[in-house]
């Protein structure tokens, strides 16, 4: 990997893939919503994992850093490897099943807890030590995740469970890329990650379901620009943070929270202020304590 520079032009180009990476990963929302009246979750999941990786794998190929001419494509830990892929095959069959049945702007504010899960698996898998910040941090995120799903309440909906399972999935898979040492090739522990979501979203489906024959013509290319709309999500996302410090970039994730509000008001018509607020102002307020305090750690 790259050297991060601190060139206020290659800082303002981080950002920049990153807000593209969220309007990607919106847009596709939009299509799985529109898709999923006449294919199930684990199908579309299928299908976004087999061609969602052409954009990365272009790009790898392309920059020579994905080199398998005669190569050992054989990593440490790479059963590991393989369970970090099933873990990504299960947080976007869940973020899927729930961008069926829920506004765009709900899912996305419950998806926010993912900075409080990682910050549970660095205690649990890697034995960090948390502070008193941090757990503050934690039970306001939570509070404020309760407070949108409002368990017990006649507006309290299985499905607001979905997109917490995909915030612990993906905080899995973010944490456990601290378990391979630093000669790993990041090529090719994203191949790993991504042929072994591909594999297990397709047998997931093949077990679970069968397969709807595709209705039209239409929904072939619907299907196709929702699957490369999420690798290129995951392309930029990747060359965002490899270009920028985290730290710089964690607070415009919560871009995603304004982009997906309007994109789901202005495809179909969805307002979920009463539901959203003010539970993602805890939920906001929690990622940004530890953000601040990440970045007063490193300081």
């Amino acid at each position: 990997m790259t050297s991060l520079s601190p060139d206020p032009r290659r800082a303002l180009k981080a950002v920049g893939l990153l807000l593209l990476a969220i309007i990607c990963f919106d847009l596709m929302s939009v299509l799985v919503r529109l898709l999923s009246a006449r294919y199930s979750a684990l199908e579309l999941s299928a299908y976004r994992n087999v061609l969602g990786v052409i954009p990365s794998l272009a790009l790898l190929v392309a920059t020579g850093e994905l080199r398998l001419r005669g190569s050992n494509l054989r990593i440490e830990k790479w059963p590991l490897a393989v369970v970090r892929g099933l873990a990504v095959a299960v947080a976007q069959l869940c973020f899927y099943s729930a961008l069926g049945v829920l506004e765009l702007a709900t899912v996305s504010a419950l998806g926010q807890t993912n900075a409080m899960f990682v910050v549970i698996l660095s205690v649990v898998l890697l034995g960090e030590r948390v502070g008193p910040w941090r757990i503050v941090a934690l039970v306001v995120g939570f509070a404020g995740a309760i407070w949108i799903i409002r368990p017990g309440s006649e507006a309290f909906s299985i499905h607001a469970l979905l997109p917490v399972g995909a915030a612990v999935c993906y905080a899995f898979s973010m944490i456990s890329v601290r378990f391979f040492g630093s000669g790993t090739s990041n090529a090719l522990l994203y191949l790993y990650a991504s042929v072994a979501a591909a594999v297990g979203a397709i047998l997931m489906a093949a077990v679970t379901t069968e397969f709807t024959p595709l209705q039209s013509a239409a929904d072939a290319g619907l299907i196709f620009v929702m699957s490369i709309l999420g690798g290129t999500g995951v392309l930029f996302m990747m060359l965002a943070y490899r270009m920028g410090e985290p730290s710089l970039l964690a607070p415009f994730g919560y871009f995603g929270l304004i982009s997906a509000f309007v994109i789901g008001w202005l495809f179909f018509g969805e307002a979920p202020v009463d539901t959203l607020f003010p539970g993602v102002l805890l939920v906001v307020g929690a990622g940004a304590l530890i953000i601040w305090r990440e970045n007063r750690r490193r300081a």
